[in-house]
C-alpha cells in the first residue's frame, strides 16, 4: 500500500533556490538557475519556464510548502505569481560549494580568454596565450568575484599585470577606417590625428580613406568628435 505524502509538501530534486528572507521568515523558490540571471536581465518574460513549479516554499529540499496565511502576512497578498516575482528579483540565488567553484573555475578560463584576445607582448606585438595569463593571474593572486562578468574583470586583470610586472601586456591595436568626401578629409584629419598611433592606408581618389592603428579606448572618443565621416572597425584586436 503506497505511503501518502503530506498536502504541504513536495519533493524536488535537480533545482536551483532562490531565498528571500521577509518579516522573520524565510521563503524559497525552485528554479531553473539559468534562467534565473535571464528572468533578471530581462532576456525572459515567462515565470513558467524560471521556476520549476508554482509554489512557495519555507524550505525547498524538505518540500515544506508555504500557506496562504504565511504570504499573506509576509507579502500583503497570497497570489503565487506576484510573489515570486518578487522572490525572483530580491532574492539569492543558492549554490552549493561544488557548483561554486565549477562556476568560479569557468569563470577564471572566460577572464583570461578575453585577456588574451585583447592583449599582445608589447615588444613584438605577437599574441599571448590564455595559459600565460592564467600563469600571470595566479602570480598577482587574482581572486575572481562571483558577481561581477568576465569582460570587466579582464579589465581589473589587464591593469594589475601591467602594473606588477608578471607578464609584458600591451592592448591589441583596433585597425579602423574613416572615409569622407575628399573636400572634408583635410579637415577630420586634423581632428583626429591625436588618436592615430600608425597610419596604413591613405587615399584621395573618389574620397578620403584612411586606414589606421588606434588605442582601442580612443574608437568611442573617435565616435563622439561627431565627424563627417564614417568610422568602421576592420579588426578589434591587431596582432603580429
Amino acid at each position: 500500500m503506497p505511503i501518502n505524502q503530506p498536502s504541504n509538501q513536495i519533493k524536488l530534486t535537480n533545482v536551483s533556490i532562490v531565498r528571500l528572507k521577509k518579516a522573520g521568515k524565510r521563503f524559497e523558490i525552485a528554479c531553473y538557475k539559468n534562467k534565473v540571471g535571464e528572468w533578471r536581465n530581462g532576456s525572459e518574460s515567462d515565470i513558467d519556464n524560471v521556476v520549476q513549479i508554482s509554489s512557495v516554499f519555507t524550505n525547498v529540499s524538505k518540500g515544506a510548502v508555504c500557506n496562504n496565511d504565511e504570504l499573506q502576512k509576509a507579502f500583503g497578498t497570497s497570489d503565487n505569481d506576484e510573489i515570486i516575482k518578487q522572490i525572483l528579483k530580491k532574492g539569492e540565488l543558492q549554490v552549493g560549494e561544488k557548483e561554486r567553484g565549477h562556476d568560479l573555475s569557468n569563470k577564471w578560463r572566460e577572464i583570461a580568454t578575453i585577456v588574451a584576445e585583447r592583449c599582445v607582448d608589447p615588444s613584438s606585438g605577437r599574441p599571448v596565450t590564455v595559459s600565460m595569463v592564467e600563469k600571470a593571474m595566479h602570480d598577482i593572486h587574482y581572486s575572481v568575484n562571483a558577481n561581477k562578468n568576465a569582460k570587466s574583470q579582464s579589465g581589473e586583470v589587464i591593469k594589475q599585470i601591467q602594473d606588477k610586472g608578471v607578464l609584458p601586456l600591451a592592448r591589441a591595436q583596433m585597425r579602423v577606417r574613416i572615409t569622407c568626401a575628399s573636400k572634408q578629409g583635410k579637415n577630420v584629419k586634423d581632428k583626429i590625428s591625436d588618436f592615430i598611433n600608425k597610419v596604413e592606408v591613405e587615399d584621395w581618389s573618389d574620397e578620403w580613406e584612411y586606414i589606421c592603428l588606434i588605442d582601442p579606448s580612443s574608437f568611442k572618443t573617435l565616435n563622439d568628435l561627431k565627424l563627417n565621416a564614417r568610422v568602421e572597425v576592420l579588426e578589434n584586436s591587431v596582432k603580429a
